[in-house]
């Protein structure tokens, strides 16, 4: 799964696919490949740890400033958009904690779980595809194996036999120039040269015949050797498949670019920036700290007479019934002196010059009761009223 080679080597005929064992390396991608995919679980572990770390930064920067705005002396819209940027946050701190966990558990655990279900073991050799494809690409490449080393055997002969018609020839080109040489001794050289010659002749023969069968031999050892290279461009395109889905998936859980969520807190963030109102602030202030507070300017007070209140270990105001009073028949109506507000739900309020009845005498604690217009009735402080002449 490496990038290919860049450059021009010096021998491309020493790396080529075609040559023995140089299937090695495509062999040797379903190892790397499993590599590849424990690298990937580490690297997106590590970037799960990075977006862990950030969440809790932010909680802690959050924690920090959220307590301190609340000793500032901002107010009003400022300062509800000042802590919106905590509030944010906090939303940033849970959506990155919530990425980590997408890397870890969902990620991560998709590529573990592919990676045994796709990378099966065979007993003492490695991965099962590797053996499998080294087997398949060895098979269809022994018979080839045998026909270079008998080409290179035949090109061998044929080469010693050219070097030796070369030097034959070297000599037979000197014993011509030399008069002293005897013609039994040229014409020995001579037929040398010649044994040589018809030897390199049939060097070559051999060779021809030999890279013959070669050539005639490549299209069926190319055949063979494609088809095992096919099955295991087949398994390296499932890899590549898979792994593209999962980067798309990582890819799809960093991007906070287009996540909604993303974008509702910044929206909402840049929603309360706009709502600052200097208007609302200043009349705020103004209401809770300045010329705008109420106060309860100077004003005549009346007097109102203290009400007996029931001491300790009295019994508390009888209830009506409970006890017998003077009832009045038809009652007696009176004029309310004073304002009163009752304190407890039997009790009556009244505004001073109000009038009602009393319809019972007072009792031992200075309590009278009464029934005001609308039926409503009541205890009431009997020195607060006085009949109606």
């Amino acid at each position: 799964m490496a990038d290919p080679p860049t450059g021009q080597p010096e021998d491309l005929n020493k790396i080529s696919f075609w040559m023995p064992g140089n299937y090695v390396r495509t062999v040797q991608r379903t190892p790397e490949s499993y590599q590849a995919c424990k690298d990937i679980i580490a690297c997106m572990k590590d970037r799960a740890h990075v977006e862990r770390q950030y969440a809790r930064q932010l909680t802690e920067w959050s924690s920090k400033w959220k307590s301190i705005t609340e000793t500032r002396p901002l107010y009003g819209s400022l300062l509800r958009a000042w802590q919106c940027f905590f509030s944010s946050t906090e939303r940033l701190s849970a959506l990155h904690t919530s990425i980590s966990q997408s890397l870890v558990s969902e990620d991560g655990e998709r590529i573990r779980s592919w990676q045994k279900e796709t990378f099966p073991r065979k007993m003492f050799c490695g991965f099962r595809e590797s053996h499998d494809l080294g087997t398949a690409f060895s098979r269809a490449q022994k018979p080839w194996v045998k026909r270079l080393k008998k080409l290179e055997k035949a090109r061998a002969a044929y080469h010693k036999s050219c070097q030796r018609e070369q030097i034959a020839q070297e000599k037979e080109n000197q014993a011509k120039h030399n008069t002293n040489l005897s013609e039994s001794k040229l014409s020995k050289i001579q037929q040398t040269r010649e044994k040589a010659t018809q030897e390199r002749s049939k060097a070559r023969d051999r060779y021809e015949k030999v890279l013959e069968d070669v050539t005639g031999f490549a299209p069926r050892y190319m055949e063979e050797m494609e088809s095992v290279f096919d099955q295991s461009q087949e398994e390296e395109r499932k890899r590549i498949s898979f792994l593209k889905q999962t980067f798309l998936s990582i890819h799809r859980h960093l991007d906070i670019t287009n996540n909604e969520s993303i974008k509702a807190v910044y929206g909402e963030l840049h929603h309360s920036l706009m709502s600052i109102s200097e208007p609302d602030d200043l009349r705020w202030w103004k209401n809770n700290h300045g010329p705008g507070m109420p106060t309860d300017w100077p004003k005549l007070e009346e007097w109102n007479p203290p009400i007996k209140k029931q001491k300790p270990g009295k019994k508390p105001k009888a209830h009506r019934g409970t006890e017998e009073k003077g009832v009045m028949i038809g009652g007696v109506r009176v004029r309310a002196l004073y304002n009163y507000t009752g304190e407890e739900p039997d009790e009556l309020s009244f505004r001073a010059g109000e009038e009602f009845l009393k319809v019972e005498e007072e009792d031992d604690q200075g309590w009278c009761w009464g029934v005001k217009e609308g039926g409503v009735e009541g205890f009431y402080p009997a020195n607060y009223v006085l009949p109606v002449k």
